[in-house]
């Protein structure tokens, strides 16, 4: 049965056609855009309806970066403290999982805040402005070990134990104040008092002290360090109806994927229960991203080049794997983001990053897609890293020429010599404001202000012919608030606009970049657009993100969303049973 979505506004996003009144729909594709009645006649007498009731209907939002399955796994197993707002709230919910929790086993919870960064609410917006010690966790339990997690990329960051936690790592009042870069908070009789800083982070985070501690905790749940087992996919199914209601019908799933990470997505494709148009591939190297950094020998490397290559795969609907993707470095927080001059790491120490890869790696990883014509995905954001890309790429066009897409995700810092050099090679370039928007003044403080002109040049990208998409990985859940950081480059902690002329990019262009582009990002024909024939992914908003105030945008309320013209989230603002 035809479909007539009306009453609103439809933004085509092609690049071409100005906004319609109406559209129509059939099955999985688009029929037609145009006037109201050019679609109601179209549609035909029998036509369902959806009324827009002044909305506005887009393509659905195609994320180029999520880590959908990585968030949601790792939150899964936690008790969720992210809205706690005081220490009898943190106990209470504690104690609601330690009475279906058997003695004896750890009870960890995520942070106290919003995700990832932790910059706009933490534990410092508690009731009581701090987190709890051992004596307030203890209320919850004395039975369990508990700890209150801190999450990358921010360092320094601060985590807590109650008193059976700090018995099963093996601390006591005895333990130095500080071991490597590990403060243990004491009170004046020496006591410890639960309270963990300095690099405590779960991720992002190689201090050998507090690897340690970490290979006990996984060792005492069952798990490995590197070897978490496959997610279940129910885990996965819930984050993705999560998505569907913050407006995403397409992902690209690239960074740190394993071969069970993969598993999951395919068990879900199996069962009919994938309901997002998902591109995946392996990261050799992904699994070895843990305390300590323990990076792969090059046989390792090539065995698991050769399973990515052999997982492809290019004809179905909604899951799709294609490629291999290579991480080089690590964040700036940590003191791990390669720079050409040195800068202080979080404890004052002069350090010019790392490069968490071995460089025999990373020429294995370009000879290997270069030579097989792969999809290539480096993950890099530094100047030193793309510098090494550069070099490899151009010995490897030599060699074999250039046949599959080269893929940049990151950016971060890109200096115009580089981007012009990116745009010669063919590269394309996956990049994550929220960097800016998270860690902007980090780059500032450590690396000196002068950085901030190549701090997520979206203007310079654009203007050099690069294909640009782009993607959430740690930054705020809005969507809409990413596309309003598109325009603004606001750092959360000190409110600082990086809006030069090379970062700020149009409206439309941001949108563009979220749903068209994003879909050329991924080689995957029909989605991104809502052309006639195209693929019917689409949402419907309750205002227009390309006419109201930059600052009214993250308030965006998505309303309706759809994937191949089926529902997957539906508000109950609108009537459609579709």
């Amino acid at each position: 049965m035809r479909t007539l979505v009306t009453n609103g506004t439809v933004l085509v996003l092609d690049g071409r056609t100005a906004p319609q009144e109406a559209l129509v729909f059939e099955g999985e594709r688009i029929l037609g855009v145009g006037t109201a009645a050019e679609m109601k006649a179209l549609a035909g007498a029998g036509a369902r309806r959806i009324d827009m009731r002044g909305g506005t209907l887009m393509p659905g939002i195609i994320d180029t970066h999520p880590h959908i399955l990585h968030f949601a796994a790792q939150k899964a197993p936690l008790v969720d403290l992210t809205t706690a707002v005081n220490h009898d709230d943190i106990v209470e919910r504690i104690r609601r999982r330690a009475a279906v929790t058997p003695k004896g086993q750890w009870i960890l919870t995520t942070p106290v805040g919003e995700p990832h960064y932790f910059r706009r609410r933490s534990y410092r917006d508690l009731e009581e402005r701090r987190l709890p010690d051992r004596h307030v966790l203890d209320r919850a339990t004395t039975d369990h070990p508990v700890h209150i997690q801190a999450w990358g990329p921010i360092q320094p960051n601060v985590a807590a134990f109650n008193t059976a936690g700090l018995k099963a790592i093996h601390v006591s009042k005895h333990i130095p104040d500080v071991v490597c870069n590990v403060r243990f908070d004491k009170d004046l009789r020496g006591e410890l008092i639960g309270t963990v800083r300095g690099a405590v982070t779960t991720y992002s985070n190689f201090d050998p002290f507090w690897g340690q501690i970490q290979t006990k905790i996984l060792m005492q749940c069952g798990l490995t360090a590197g070897n978490f087992g496959a997610v279940p996919p129910e885990v996965l199914k819930n984050a993705i109806n999560d998505y569907h209601g913050r407006g995403v019908t397409g992902a690209y799933e690239c960074h740190v994927m394993t071969r069970n990470d993969i598993a999951t997505y395919e068990a879900l494709r199996e069962s009919g229960e994938l309901t997002m148009r998902v591109l995946t591939c392996l990261e050799p190297e992904a699994g070895f991203h843990h305390f300590p950094y323990d990076p792969p020998g090059l046989d390792v490397v090539m065995e698991r080049m050769e399973l990515g290559r052999s997982l492809t795969r290019l004809d179905d609907d909604f899951l799709r794997i294609d490629g291999l993707s290579q991480s080089v470095g690590g964040p700036c927080s940590a003191g791990h983001f390669m720079t050409y001059e040195p800068y202080p790491d979080p404890y004052g120490v002069p350090v010019y990053g790392m490069q968490s890869s071995p460089q025999e790696n990373c020429l294995a990883f370009m000879e290997f897609c270069a030579k097989h014509r792969v999809r290539m995905n480096w993950v890099a954001g530094s100047y030193p890293e793309h510098d090494m890309i550069i070099n490899l790429s151009r010995a490897a066009m030599t060699t074999h020429g250039r046949h599959a897409p080269w893929i940049i995700q990151h950016v971060v810092l890109v200096n115009p010599a580089q981007v012009r050099a990116y745009a010669e090679l063919g590269y394309r370039m996956a990049m994550n404001v929220s960097f800016g928007w998270g860690k902007g003044d980090i780059y500032a403080e450590r690396m000196g202000s002068h950085v901030l002109r190549d701090l997520s040049p979206l203007r310079r990208l654009l203007d050099a012919g690069l294909l640009v998409s782009l993607g959430t990985d740690w930054g705020p859940l809005n969507y809409f608030e990413h596309m309003r950081l598109c325009e603004t480059h606001e750092f959360c902690a000190t409110g600082y606009r990086n809006n030069g002329p090379d970062q700020v990019v149009t409206r439309e262009e941001a949108l563009a970049m979220w749903t068209r582009d994003a879909g050329r990002m991924m080689d995957w024909e029909g989605i991104g657009t809502l052309e006639p024939g195209t693929l019917a992914d689409m949402i419907i908003v309750d205002r227009d993100p390309l006419t109201c105030s930059v600052d009214d945008l993250p308030a965006t309320r998505v309303l309706w969303t759809a994937v191949g013209g089926r529902t997957v989230f539906n508000s109950g603002d609108l009537d459609t049973d579709i």
